[in-house]
């Protein structure tokens, strides 16, 4: 049988280790992808550490998978060999539940798949996945530009598309990280008045090149104060992972403002009540999306030139590009390659 080299993890806690298996073989309704990049995202720590429940060893991790079908299972008429496709976080579903019967796959109740977590992931040279979470790379993209998308890009663009904000709204984008540098592209090309909100003035000439119109440094002004000043935000995209920078921004949504969380904090977020009823403001979560909605994320970044700000390291160094996503100092998404053009 023909071999892959893959990046696994044998247990909770354990290391990242290179291994070659055998190359898989796509069943009815699924898909054989040739990886060409990988994203190495901060929610791998789940799969690394073990703390989404269930997960089962060995695994390797990685949801943002771009590459090109190397083989179809039976049934899949979609998809054909060399077609140019990535997977994200949304990996599969059961398409009977309600969710699912009102194509909102993204919150299947009966069982839901993660891609890297329910089954392997991108830390290899081929994946298997149902072709239904397929989504369409553009020519205009490359798989190192195209890989961040699947996940930290679809969760920024469908996030900010479905907030109910229109173009001219103030919409301001707390944290300027691997999150936030994609959203504040995503807010300028969508129309928004767009604010980055962050700490320190060093961020700002980045933010500001990005798309930003307006910069609130959190370190020496109070971002509450300064968004309501400005007639408060219609939409705060917290892109952060720190609980108490989404608390201070509260003050500074506008009427009918909103808070939308796309960073995971690992304390609870403190929400006072007076705030919110005083002006009808809320607090929302936002997952990632479908396939469809990664499809839409590649499209409008294709077309309107947003592209994510990568470190690149080859397969066999993976543990090391693991451990530079972890320490927060990559500009701004690591990525795997497997040897193809980046």
């Amino acid at each position: 049988m023909a071999k892959m080299r893959s990046v696994q993890v044998v247990r909770a806690g354990g290391p990242l280790e290179m291994v070659e298996r055998e190359i898989p073989e796509p069943g009815p309704g699924f898909a054989r992808v040739r990886i060409e990049a990988c994203g190495v995202c901060h929610s791998d720590v789940l799969t690394r550490e073990g703390l989404f429940p269930g997960i089962e060893y060995p695994r390797v991790p990685g949801h943002e998978i771009a590459g090109v079908v190397d083989a179809v299972g039976a049934g899949v008429a979609a998809w054909k060999k060399g077609d140019r496709v990535g997977i994200g976080w949304h990996g599969g579903h059961c398409g009977e539940c309600d969710s699912c019967r009102r194509g909102d796959f993204q919150t299947c109740l009966v069982s839901p798949k993660i891609t890297g977590i329910s089954f392997d992931g991108g830390y290899a040279e081929y994946v298997v996945a149902q072709a239904a979470v397929l989504a369409r790379i553009p020519d205009t993209l490359s798989p190192a530009e195209a890989a961040p998308l699947l996940d930290a890009g679809v969760t920024t663009f469908n996030a900010l598309r479905n907030a109910g904000a229109m173009p001219g709204s103030r919409v301001a984008v707390l944290g300027v990280g691997g999150l936030g540098h994609l959203g504040i592209q995503f807010a300028a090309k969508l129309g928004f008045e767009t604010i980055a909100v962050a700490r320190g003035r060093d961020k700002e000439p980045l933010a500001r090149q990005l798309g930003a119109s307006d910069y609130i440094d959190s370190r020496s002004q109070d971002p509450a104060k300064e968004l309501a000043r400005r007639g408060g935000a219609r939409l705060v995209l917290a892109t952060v992972t720190d609980a108490d920078a989404m608390t201070a921004v509260l003050g500074g949504l506008g009427i009918d403002g909103r808070l939308l969380v796309v960073g995971a904090p690992p304390t609870p977020l403190a929400v006072p009540a007076y705030p919110l009823i005083q002006a009808r403001r809320s607090v929302a979560g936002w997952p990632s999306g479908r396939a469809i909605d990664s499809q839409d994320t590649l499209v409008f970044a294709a077309r309107t030139g947003v592209r994510s700000m990568n470190e690149l390291f080859p397969l066999a160094r993976a543990a090391e590009a693991y451990d530079r996503m972890l320490s927060g100092a990559a500009r701004f998404r690591v990525v795997l390659t497997m040897g193809a053009a980046a």
